[in-house]
């Protein structure tokens, strides 16, 4: 058995070791060939990184014009995966999107039903202003994310590996939209807010975005390497005390617990599901790995906390009246907790 294919617990500590500076490697790579086109939005561009590589889908939330698209499609050609982008708009049927059965004829002229390929069989897809379909097509949506497959006619179609959502809402126009269901947004992994560039982050895209030529981003890893670092991620080791940590992180999310503080019990109306715990780890073994270390740290937690659980929480009225975000609570969470997660 080759070190290639036996497990990673059975790999001696320099085999391990080299390992992690091959993941380090391929990961900086693959941030050097984003940079190359996005500018800034380092925090926004590690998220989705760290998500890919933990198998989850991303909620991207900002105005309009910030570079979300531009962000996906670059993220695609960097790791040669298939893109497609579908604009979510009240019409939009669940068919539209997962594909459905059409009348065609065979060879000898018979007609039998064939089934027509919607836009969501593909590696990477842009859920361009997801809350704008209708509760049914989210629906479709969410199985898609939830099992990687789709149901058409009572047979069942898998989805191509990796397959890899990122969705897309203005938090400023609700105008003609419809809110994402809580069982929706617990399937992303992260929610990331994109904010708007800095006056020297600006003139840096004007100069790229203006000029007679602009930059193109080269091939930074493959499938196969992609699906490689993934099985990677899931032997990292988690110490008893670090997920700990995270399950009283999770019991403070809950005002009918204990743990919570008085953040929680005053704004907080449910917390987060085991799902979102799972969110954490996840996360938080990627970004071990990324900083050269085979074990996942207080400190992968503490800084993956806020994308995995902010859509997670869902503040009561007093929340909601006052304006208190999820950050906030979560700061407020992580100061309760104390200095186990820091």
């Amino acid at each position: 058995m080759t070190a290639e294919t036996r497990p990673e617990a059975t790999l001696s500590p320099e085999e391990i070791e080299e390992k992690v500076r091959a993941f380090q490697r391929s990961i900086g790579t693959l941030k050097e060939e984003i940079g190359r086109v996005i500018v800034g939005q380092s925090e926004v561009v590690e998220g989705v990184i760290l998500a890919l590589l933990a198998k989850g889908h991303v909620l991207l939330e900002g105005v309009p014009g910030l570079g979300k698209t531009r962000l996906v499609r670059t993220l695609a050609e960097a790791l040669e995966l298939d893109f497609a982008r579908v604009q979510f708009t009240p019409d939009l049927m669940p068919s539209d999107i997962t594909g459905t059965r059409t009348a065609v004829q065979d060879a000898r002229g018979q007609t039998v039903l064939d089934f027509q390929r919607g836009p969501l069989f593909t590696n990477v897809v842009l859920a361009d202003e997801v809350n704008r379909a209708t509760p049914r097509t989210q629906s479709a949506m969410l199985e898609a994310m939830a099992e990687r497959s789709v149901t058409i006619s009572g047979t069942t179609h898998e989805l191509p590996d990796p397959f890899f959502v990122l969705a897309t809402q203005n938090p400023l126009e609700m105008d003609g939209t419809y809110p994402l269901p809580e069982a929706q947004l617990d399937r992303f992994l992260f929610k990331l807010h994109v904010e708007s560039p800095t006056p020297e982050e600006l003139h840096t895209i004007l100069d790229r975005t203006t000029g007679r030529e602009e930059p193109r981003v080269q091939s930074a890893l493959s499938r196969d390497e992609l699906l490689s670092l993934r099985a990677l991620v899931r032997d990292v080791p988690t110490p008893r005390h670090v997920q700990e940590v995270v399950v009283q992180l999770i019991e403070a999310t809950h005002p009918d617990r204990e743990a919570a503080p008085e953040a929680t019990r005053r704004y907080v109306r449910f917390g987060a599901s085991p799902r979102g715990a799972q969110a954490i780890l996840g996360a938080a073994k990627v970004r071990a790995i990324t900083r050269g270390r085979f074990s996942v740290a207080t400190e992968d937690v503490r800084a993956v906390l806020k994308p995995a659980l902010r859509h997670r929480l869902i503040r009561g009225f007093e929340g909601e009246a006052e304006g208190v975000t999820t950050d906030v609570i979560l700061d407020a969470i992580l100061d309760h907790v104390g200095e186990g997660a820091r």
